[in-house]
């Protein structure tokens, strides 16, 4: 399989399947992608070897900064292991609750900035301001949407490719949901509760699914402003 370049973190991949490259929206609620970005934060920390989790609570184990200065800023506000505590470390639910917002809007700036994405200004009903990021270079947007079919259709077994799998399952992407195929939507949901970070997200949004009367529907969603209605 053709990967996109290394340059691209699982946070950016996981932004560039999700918007529509022409309309700038996200193709799922918009508090889901940012809960997404916070778990693509916290696998791509562990497959850099910067985190770990045990039972449900994370805690940092390489706490040198990484390179990607996005990734440095918000393995800062995860606690370093602590061996004198039996229960030490943060929730993984609560820590991709907390930071999906931050998470969100610091991966969106940053495709902005490199020029992976446009920000189109615009205003609701003339009055309410919202973002709307077309794609700015089609190359990446198109890398990471081509793979992603044959990482559904090949049941993937590199762990790259199925954190992202995950994630998107995890925030309700149709990309990933709408597998027309039984089987492979019963093992789409085994892998969203089988890595820990998928599962946190899966976690937050039935939490909200809940609190909203089973509703999850809407655009929603803070600092990751991925587009307005």
């Amino acid at each position: 399989m053709n990967r996109p370049s290394p340059s691209l973190a699982l946070p950016e991949e996981l932004l560039l399947l999700a918007l529509d490259p022409v309309r700038g929206k996200p193709r799922c609620r918009n508090r889901n992608l940012e809960y997404g970005i916070a778990g693509a934060v916290l696998a791509e920390l562990e497959l850099r070897g910067h985190i770990r989790a045990e039972g449900g609570r994370v805690h940092v184990v390489g706490p040198l900064c990484p390179p990607d200065p996005l990734l440095a800023v918000l393995l800062r506000t995860l606690p370093a292991a602590d061996e004198r505590r039996f229960f030490s470390g943060t929730s993984a639910k609560g820590w991709v609750r907390k930071n999906a917002g931050q998470a969100g809007g610091l991966y969106l700036d940053a495709l902005v900035g490199r020029g992976v994405l446009r920000r189109e200004s615009r205003r609701f009903i003339g009055l309410f301001p919202y973002h709307r990021h077309p794609a700015a270079d089609g190359d990446f947007t198109a890398r990471v949407r081509q793979r992603f079919p044959a990482a559904l259709a090949a049941a993937p077994t590199d762990l790259r490719d199925r954190l992202l799998v995950a994630l998107a399952a995890a925030v309700e992407l149709p990309a990933a949901l709408n597998t027309g195929d039984r089987p492979a939507r019963a093992a789409m949901r085994s892998l969203t509760k089988e890595i820990w970070q998928a599962d946190a997200v899966r976690r937050n949004v039935a939490q909200d699914k809940s609190s909203a009367g089973g509703g999850g529907g809407g655009g929603g969603g803070s600092g990751g402003d991925g587009g307005g209605e």
